[in-house]
């Protein structure tokens, strides 16, 4: 298991990403545009620059919804693969089947 608190610090992520997104991309697409002056352009890096950094979509972690795990995560199951591979020996992932050759 991971530390709670890293798990906890992810989750708080996520909800200051989900705050934060329409205005960061409002500030994002201001300065990516061309036709304005580059007075304009610069007060809304500067207002970006001024937002919580824990608000940008690059600072969330996957991580494994069951363990937590941060390391080996697949995002089509949303878990890792020591949890994907002891609820598959178990049978509770639908479709996964141990194999043996």
């Amino acid at each position: 298991m991971a530390k709670t608190s890293a798990v906890e610090k992810n989750k708080r992520r996520r909800k200051t990403v989900a705050n934060q997104a329409a205005k960061r991309a409002g500030l994002k697409a201001i300065i990516m545009n061309q036709s304005l002056s580059i007075e304009e352009r610069f007060k809304a890096t500067l207002k970006l620059a001024e937002l919580p950094r824990d608000g940008s979509k690059t600072r969330i972690r996957n991580r494994c919804e069951v363990t937590g795990r941060p390391r080996a995560f697949y995002r089509k199951l949303g878990m890792s693969r020591i949890a994907l591979r002891e609820l598959g020996n178990t049978g509770k992932v639908p479709g996964v089947v141990k194999s043996s050759w």
